[in-house]
C-alpha cells in the first residue's frame, strides 16, 4: 500500500491529467491550406464529405475509388469548392501492388505528402459468420492489410513533413458486435497494429502522428442499406463525422470517437488501457534495438 501512494498513484495523477488535458489545441480550417493530402474510399460517403472539406480548406487531395465515374464527380466539385488541386487514381485495394504505386503517384502528383487518411473499406452485409474463410480473408486484406501497405508506403514522404496518418474504424474495433465477425475482425487489427506503431514512433522518435478514428453508425448510404430492418440505432451525420475526423488528423490526437452515443467516448476511451500500456514500456529494454 505504501508503495502504491508513493509511487502508483502520482503516475496516475499526472498520466491523468496529461491524458485529458494535453490536446487542447483549438482547430483552425487554415491548418490544411496547402497541405498535402490522400483519401482513400473517396468516392462517396464519409471519403466524398472529407474530400469537400479539405477542399474547402484550400488543401491539396488526391483521391482513390474503384469508381472512375464517381471520382470524376468529386473532383470536378473539390475544384469548384476550393482545392489547392485535386486529382483522382481509381483502383481497388484489394490489389496490393496497386495501393503501393497509388501512394507513389499521388506523391508525385501533389510533390509530397503531408496527410494519408485510410478509410476504405470492403462492403459486407450483415449476416451470421458461416464459415466463410475467404470472406474473413478479403475483410482482412482490404480493411487492414492495405492500409498496412499504403502507410508502409508513404511514412518516406510523411517523415519529410511530419505528417499524419488517420485510420477509419469503428466501434466494432473496441467491442464485440454480431453479425459482423469479419469486419469486426478487420478493425480490431487496425486498433492493434497503429496503436503498436504509434508508441515504436513515439520510442524511435518518428514525427509521423496516427489517429484511430472510432466511428458508431453513420448515416452514409452503404450504411443504411446494411443495416435497414437489422439495427435499431440513430445514425450520426456523414458531414459532420468527415471533418471531426480530419479535426482529429490536424491536431494530432491519438483517438476520437465519433457518433451519436457520447458513452463510446466515455467507456471505450478509459484511461485503464493507457495506463497499462505506460507501465508496460517499463519491462522492456529498447536502447539495444534503437541502436541498431
Amino acid at each position: 500500500m505504501a508503495f502504491m501512494t508513493k509511487y502508483l498513484l502520482p503516475i496516475l495523477v499526472l498520466f491523468l491529467a496529461y491524458y485529458y488535458y494535453s490536446a487542447n489545441e483549438e482547430f483552425r480550417p487554415e491548418m490544411l491550406q496547402g497541405k498535402k493530402v490522400i483519401v482513400t474510399g473517396a468516392s462517396k460517403g464519409i471519403g466524398r464529405e472529407m474530400a469537400y472539406h479539405l477542399a474547402k480548406m484550400g488543401a491539396h487531395v488526391v483521391v482513390t475509388a474503384r469508381s472512375e465515374e464517381a471520382l470524376q464527380k468529386v473532383v470536378s466539385h473539390c475544384l469548384d469548392l476550393g482545392a489547392a488541386s485535386a486529382n483522382y487514381i481509381a483502383g481497388t485495394m484489394e490489389n496490393m501492388t496497386f495501393a503501393e504505386q497509388f501512394v507513389t503517384k499521388a506523391g508525385k502528383l501533389m510533390g509530397g505528402l503531408d496527410m494519408l487518411i485510410l478509410n476504405h473499406i470492403i462492403n459486407s452485409s450483415l449476416v451470421f459468420f458461416h464459415n466463410d474463410i475467404n470472406l474473413v480473408r478479403k475483410n482482412m486484406e482490404v480493411n487492414f492489410l492495405s492500409y498496412v501497405v499504403l502507410s508502409v508506403a508513404a511514412l518516406p514522404m510523411l517523415k519529410q513533413s511530419n505528417g499524419s496518418i488517420a485510420v477509419i474504424s469503428s466501434v466494432a474495433g473496441k467491442i464485440a458486435h454480431p453479425l459482423i465477425a469479419p469486419y469486426s475482425a478487420s478493425k480490431f487489427a487496425l486498433d492493434g497494429f497503429f496503436s503498436s506503431l504509434r508508441t515504436e514512433y513515439l520510442l524511435s522518435k518518428v514525427n509521423v502522428s496516427i489517429t484511430l478514428c472510432v466511428l458508431g453508425l453513420i448515416n452514409t448510404e452503404t450504411a443504411m442499406e446494411a443495416t435497414s430492418g437489422i439495427l435499431s440505432e440513430h445514425a450520426a451525420p456523414k458531414e459532420d463525422c468527415a471533418l471531426e475526423i480530419i479535426k482529429g488528423a490536424a491536431l494530432r490526437k491519438e483517438e476520437i470517437y465519433y457518433g451519436t452515443s457520447y458513452w463510446n467516448a466515455l467507456l471505450l476511451g478509459n484511461p485503464g488501457r493507457k495506463i497499462m500500456e505506460f507501465l508496460s514500456l517499463r519491462k522492456y529494454k529498447f536502447d539495444r534495438l534503437l541502436n541498431d
